[in-house]
């Protein structure tokens, strides 16, 4: 997916989500990500679209405790 990570960051940090995401081996984008559950929900959709150069064909989530881990959000390589 052409700059999907980029655009996920861009959209996670609009709503002040902290997290990571990364490429995977096998094409797909990996990603955990912190904050309201608002936010998280709106982060999702945003996934769901995508942008202009990307195909998304599913989103999958994993609702978890936040760890608090993180303090800001990242592309991982």
């Amino acid at each position: 997916m052409v700059m999907f990570r980029d655009f996920t960051m861009r959209h996670a940090r609009k709503l002040k989500i902290t997290g990571f995401v990364r490429n995977e081996k096998d094409g797909s984008v990996f990603s955990v990500a912190e904050g309201e559950e608002e936010n998280l929900n709106k982060l999702i959709e945003d996934l769901k679209r995508g942008n202009v150069l990307s195909r998304v064909d599913d989103v999958k989530t994993e609702w978890k405790e936040p760890t608090g881990e993180f303090s800001g959000f990242n592309i991982e390589y």
